[in-house]
């Protein structure tokens, strides 16, 4: 199995009391829901998607606890781990399983129709993702596209889901908060 522990590593920069730009942070994900090597989330940074920016400020912006989408107003940045589903459990519990985690993150309420995906699911987001490592499909209501590494795709508030082929993949996503027409 790949383990993705040493890769999710989080370098924020900011500037010193001179002026000089410095690392101000250097380390592990905020917060995470799940394992590397199995799946899950891995928060890196939140923050507002528009008005000032201080470069000053050193406060750390990483999610104390991860979330499925970004909050009103914020941009979400993340890894996340999809690892391939198993092969004979009965759907239900499938569901039921992909129903468990999304709680685990506040996301449950953004399950759409399991019957194509277990882990179907919506957001209120512009999302800009892209496959690191491993190998993925993009799951949609009416088809599936394969994915390579150095791919990236622009989810715009659809229904989608995620499935990895042969060993976990591990994708990196940034979550920008948008109001869906229509909703």
């Amino acid at each position: 199995m790949t383990d993705f522990r040493d890769s999710l590593r989080r370098i924020v920069t900011g500037d010193d009391a001179d002026g000089r730009s410095v690392v101000i942070l250097d380390g592990p994900p905020s917060s995470a829901s799940g394992d590397p090597d199995l799946g899950g989330l891995f928060e890196t940074w939140e923050d507002a998607a528009s008005g000032r920016l201080d470069p000053r400020d050193h406060s750390d912006l990483g999610t104390a606890m991860p979330v499925l989408g970004p909050r009103p107003g914020n941009v979400q940045v993340r890894w996340f781990v999809v690892a391939p589903l198993p092969e004979d459990p009965p759907r239900e519990a499938l569901n039921a399983a992909a129903r468990q985690v999304f709680a685990g993150f506040g996301g449950e309420r953004h399950l759409t129709d399991q019957s194509r995906h277990p882990a179907m699911h919506r957001t209120h987001s512009i999302d800009v993702i892209c496959l690191l490592s491993g190998e993925a499909s993009l799951v949609l209501d009416g088809s599936e596209t394969r994915l390579k590494p150095g791919q990236v795709v622009i989810q715009r508030g659809t229904s989608h889901g995620w499935t990895a082929h042969g060993g976990p993949a591990l994708l990196l996503a940034v979550l920008i908060d948008r109001e869906v027409v229509g909703r």
